[in-house]
């Protein structure tokens, strides 16, 4: 069994700028390391594709702590409905009933439909500031483009929308969708307290959106819960915006760092949409996802104890040299990108649909409109959000 370190590899100074050099010290190291976390917990961080993989599709990997640990005290003072009755936090059958219940809003069909309505956003976003000739990408792209859809297909007010990215900032540092123990801080609260609110004028005043259907949904007889829906809808915000948000940024600086892959694009926009798959696994939107073992087992050979937390390192799998040629280079000419950016199996991404939708309609509405876009200031000055599970800029100027 690997020895424990006594800080984690993610607290190393150079980790936000480059974390793909850490993954490769990690996958050289073994196929599974012990580390700890900030908060001093043990934690089984898996690095390799083959187990990666393995280990989204494992069932006796579970995503609810409470079906490794059993019931622990924050859900015993109620806090438990936030993390465990929502589908990131749910497992079988709990987890097929409330994915069967929210799964009608984001059918592939569905989300079809909405291309032309995504791109008329795309569109309105640029008309505000193609005449400046500059503007802060994830400020005035990135973040409105897809918390303007999600917010319209759940009902959110328009003028609601730009509090979401402080309050999703701060659901996700306080650990409520990951973490064993989450912090309350108040952009939580702030953020339950107003879907509550939401909920509540639907349930008065029902219309045609996501949150009305949820209200109304029944799956083999069964309707969500008061806790289970606003749990979903949280869920479904911060989800629904966050990893787009980091799909379009981190993605639009890496073709913009690299020259004759932007122009490959420019040249062949054709290829926006496989090139999208090869963007996701290069830039790894959601760098890790958490299980926690039901049971004793191993992984990659390596022992496991029953209720250990393990970190399958979505972003390490994508750039292991075992199953991709030169990981490490953005190829947009790859013909099959294969990657686990969504995950896999029963837990595979629900949104998928909507963030492809929304990358490719992002990629080629920028690289169509702003043929000559460039950084304006240099990488290395570029701030990252100081989050762990998910990777993204704080912001990224750019001229065209």
């Amino acid at each position: 069994m690997p020895k424990t370190p006594s800080s984690s590899p993610f607290a190393r100074p150079s980790f936000r700028a480059d974390p793909y050099s850490v993954f490769a010290q990690l996958r050289d190291a073994g196929p599974m390391q012990k580390t700890r976390l900030h908060n001093g917990k043990t934690v089984y961080l898996v690095t390799r594709y083959a187990d990666v993989e393995a280990g989204l599709k494992d069932p006796r990997l579970v995503k609810n702590i409470r079906n490794a640990r059993g019931r622990g005290l924050l859900d015993l003072l109620g806090f438990g409905g936030l993390r465990n009755n929502n589908m990131l936090r749910a497992d079988p059958p709990a987890h097929t009933r409330l994915r069967g219940l929210a799964n009608e809003a984001f059918k592939p069909k569905y989300i079809q439909q909405l291309r032309g309505r995504i791109q008329h956003i795309a569109d309105q976003l640029l008309d505000r500031v193609h005449g400046a000739g500059s503007m802060d990408l994830i400020t005035d792209f990135a973040f409105p483009l897809p918390i303007t859809v999600i917010g319209e297909m759940l009902g959110v007010p328009a003028n609601d929308h730009d509090k979401f990215r402080k309050w999703s900032t701060g659901l996700i540092t306080s650990g409520a969708l990951s973490s064993d123990r989450p912090r309350l801080g108040p952009d939580v609260l702030r953020l339950v307290a107003y879907v509550r609110r939401l909920v509540a004028d639907h349930r008065r005043r029902p219309r045609n959106d996501v949150i009305s259907q949820l209200i109304n949904a029944e799956h083999g007889g069964d309707r969500l819960s008061g806790r289970e829906l606003v749990s979903t809808i949280v869920l479904l915000l911060i989800a629904g915006h966050e990893t787009t948000v980091n799909l379009i940024g981190n993605g639009m600086m890496a073709l913009l760092q690299l020259p004759d892959q932007l122009a490959q694009l420019q040249r062949d926009p054709g290829r926006i949409r496989p090139a999208v798959e090869e963007i996701l696994r290069y830039v790894n939107p959601v760098q890790l996802v958490n299980r926690y073992a039901s049971t004793a087992m191993e992984i990659g050979g390596v022992p496991v104890p029953r209720g250990a937390h393990v970190q399958l390192l979505l972003a390490s799998a994508n750039h292991d040299p075992a199953y991709v040629v030169s990981p490490e280079s953005l190829d947009v000419t790859r013909d099959e990108a294969k990657h686990v950016a969504f995950g896999q199996g029963v837990h595979y991404c629900l949104g998928a649909p909507l963030a492809r939708a929304e990358g490719e309609i992002a990629f080629g509405t920028l690289l169509r409109r702003l043929p000559d876009i460039k950084l304006a200031v240099p990488p290395e000055t570029l701030e990252w959000r100081p989050i762990v599970e998910l990777r993204g800029l704080v912001s990224l100027p750019v001229t065209f």
